[in-house]
């Protein structure tokens, strides 16, 4: 449970992404928070883990590699990364923030099903630390232009607004920065999940033995975009900030079928 507002500079920040140890949105995220306090771990997939959701490694065990300073990798999951992180590489001097990303894309609408980023933040939620997912919207295409920049002169404010004036401990934050570059952000907007249509582009193929395989492909497609909504913040060059509710029992349900079934 955090104490607010937090002190940043005498603070430790836990780092933890789903795109691996060597990306780039990582590397940005770690001058951000560097700039913010003096002690900053990081705990991340050696691997990319897009898409893992909110996965535990049950199966077979896990080996933490020990890069440098306050720097180890893991060959799991993002959630692995942060449990391990807590239970073991931090055992005794847990972390204050643990922040997530900066993912390279965006994690808007049903995307926090699927994403690792937010399921890093997720579980350090659950084990009761404030926690904050990072995102950098792209549009796009192989030679599209990932504005790291947008990012990287944005977060360390925003954070820092954030943890000013704190959040309750069943949620998190999820942050998405649009694809626009640094000086034309427009601003801040506090939004609520979007929603948007998923499509059924699954590409099937033979590999060289007959035997068919599927591959699910570019399965999105944006329905309009809503006010309100991070598709919307972002489509009109705003930083879309989100808190999500680990809390997903729907309450009038319950009373309804309270009433049919008791």
């Amino acid at each position: 449970m955090a104490n607010w507002p937090l002190d940043l500079r005498n603070s430790r920040i836990l780092i933890s992404n789903d795109d691996g140890i060597h990306a780039p949105g990582l590397r940005v995220l770690r001058d951000v928070a560097e700039a913010l306090c003096d002690e900053v771990w990081v705990v991340a997939p050696e691997a990319e883990q897009s898409g893992a959701g909110h996965s535990l490694t049950l199966r077979r065990p896990l080996r933490i590699h020990h890069h440098d300073e306050r720097v180890f990798s893991v060959d799991g999951t993002p959630t692995d990364c942060v449990l391990l992180a807590s239970n073991e590489i931090m055992a005794g001097s847990p972390p204050d923030l643990v922040l997530s990303g900066i993912n390279r894309h965006g994690n808007l609408g049903e995307d926090v099903t699927y994403s690792g980023t937010v399921a890093a933040a997720m579980e350090a939620t659950i084990l009761g630390y404030p926690a904050i997912a990072l995102s950098q919207v792209f549009r796009n295409g192989e030679n599209d232009e990932v504005y790291w920049t947008t990012a990287a002169s944005h977060a360390g404010a925003l954070i820092a607004r954030l943890v000013a004036v704190g959040w309750p401990d069943n949620s998190l934050i999820n942050v998405n920065f649009p694809a626009v570059a640094s000086d034309q952000v427009s601003g801040t907007e506090i939004t609520m999940q979007g929603r948007r249509k998923i499509g059924d582009k699954i590409h099937r193929g033979e590999d060289p033995s007959g035997r068919a395989y599927y591959w699910i492909g570019a399965i999105k497609t944006d329905d309009a975009l809503v006010p309100g909504t991070d598709f919307a913040a972002v489509a009109a060059g705003h930083i879309s900030v989100t808190p999500i509710d680990l809390e997903m029992t729907d309450l009038p349900s319950m009373d309804r079928l309270r009433g049919i079934l008791d």
